[in-house]
């Protein structure tokens, strides 16, 4: 497990004696610096689900039917004569067919039965567009808002305007089946304090003591309170003879939140306390196991669930799109269904924001024949819950899907929605660094006001 900015030795030091409770509130008087902003005004949502498709789906397959690319097929019209990172052709239709949906009537693909049920509570941005059709600064910039590797992600922003709702539970975690080899500076605190930094949890083993290493402590309880207040008086004599650090009093705290998860961790991340017909009706797999474990934690207060559809590029279908597609839409579609309806049923998802979409969308034009390229142009994401319109679209790209051409919707602009429906003016969510102000949006975004309920 990642934690900050610790080391697999502080993390075995952490949960066999981090600080104890009397140490964090002795604490709290000399962290005024580090402390939650608290929002600007009232929130709609009180927590996030993100669900990231690396790699990039095609809108036109799933929530944006563009019946021109049949009539047009094989032709490469003016409108498509855009750059992106490899050389395409002609346009290549999407087999995928459409039909209304809910009492909204919103077109969903057949690729999404599932989802489609949920329509009504869904609000389709058709318009998002990007910087850049590589796949690592469209990544940065999708979770950090920032196409270079230092700044803070989305999630810390949120945990460090927040705070957390369960000091037992890290307030940002992310789920990502194996090693994430490519992936970790995108749930990175960059300079901001780093116990807001995402906590990486790799979910390929359901059993909780081994989808968090060393996360408890065979020592009586009573040896460990000796230790964590013999901890608390060497870090005051070390806080008196140096001054604040705050480095190291995000460590003290990172230390204090994984003694903590000795016992709530073990509960919170066990799906296998389900029962069967509720870990049914996610379904199997690593997403479905994710989504189910999304829904737990967001029920127990942890701020911002990342759940990465794989570890690499799952979606990133250069070659034998339709069949790759195909087969990953089986895969989303029971488990997405399932959370949004369990998180309605338990009265969640009024409160809880879930997105859904990649770091860009894919070309309308063929790439090998059968593949599709990176579209930064025009691509289609969803929103979910957390004070958002229900049963809507949002934004046009052209006639066959490619640009963004109507209500356009920068990265900029929909992180500065999401921050307004966590309760923030995106203006003013800042962190002096480096002599000037930074915060997620740069220096541009404007709020969706047309999509908020």
């Amino acid at each position: 497990m990642t934690v900050s900015l610790i080391s697999r030795r502080d993390m075995i030091h952490a949960l066999g004696g981090g600080l104890g409770s009397l140490a964090l509130a002795n604490l709290l008087a000399t962290q005024a610096s580090a402390a939650p902003q608290g929002p600007h005004f009232q929130p709609r949502a009180k927590r996030i689900i993100h669900l990231f498709m690396n790699g990039g789906a095609f809108g036109p397959d799933f929530l944006d039917p563009k019946p021109a690319l049949h009539q047009y097929a094989g032709q490469r019209p003016a409108e498509v004569e855009l750059r992106t990172e490899r050389q395409t052709f002609g346009l290549m239709p999407s087999p995928f067919r459409y039909r209304q949906h809910g009492r909204s009537g919103v077109p969903v693909s057949e690729l999404l039965p599932r989802v489609a049920t949920c329509i009504d509570d869904i609000c389709v941005l058709r318009s998002l567009h990007t910087d850049n059709p590589n796949h690592g600064p469209a990544l940065f910039l999708m979770n950090s808002g920032s196409v270079t590797p230092t700044r803070p992600s989305l999630g810390s922003w949120l945990s460090y305007g927040l705070g957390s709702e369960n000091a037992e539970l890290p307030g940002f975690v992310v789920l990502c089946p194996g090693r994430p080899v490519r992936f970790s500076e995108m749930w990175s605190s960059a300079f901001l304090p780093s116990e807001h930094q995402g906590s990486y949890i790799n979910h390929s083993d359901l059993d909780p003591q081994r989808m968090i290493p060393f996360l408890r402590n065979a020592l009586p309880v009573e040896t460990q309170t000796r230790q964590l207040e013999l901890m608390r008086r060497l870090n005051e004599e070390h806080r008196n003879e140096r001054g604040a650090d705050p480095a190291l009093e995000a460590r003290i705290q990172t230390m204090e939140t994984a003694f903590r998860m000795q016992s709530a961790a073990s509960d919170a991340f066990d799906i296998r306390r389900e029962p069967q017909r509720t870990r049914d009706f996610y379904g199997t797999g690593h997403f479905a196991n994710a989504c189910l474990l999304a829904r737990r934690l967001a029920e127990r207060g942890v701020r911002f669930t990342q759940i990465y559809y794989g570890n690499g590029q799952p979606w990133d279908t250069h070659n034998n799109h339709n069949d790759t597609v195909r087969r990953l839409a089986q895969d989303i579609d029971q488990p997405i269904a399932a959370l949004l309806t369990d998180l309605k049923q338990r009265g969640l998802l009024d409160d809880t924001l879930v997105v859904w979409g990649g770091e860009f969308g894919r070309t309308s034009t063929s790439e090998s024949g059968n593949g599709r390229d990176h579209n930064h142009w025009g691509f289609t994401m969803f929103l979910a819950g957390g004070g958002v319109k229900g049963g809507m679209t949002y934004g046009a790209t052209d006639q066959f899907g490619f640009r963004a051409v109507e209500d356009k919707v920068h990265i900029h602009d929909l992180h500065a929605t999401i921050l307004h429906l966590m309760g923030f003016d995106h203006e003013r969510l800042t962190y002096r660094h480096a002599g000037r102000d930074f915060r997620l949006t740069d220096v541009r975004g404007e709020v969706v006001t047309r999509v908020i309920a």
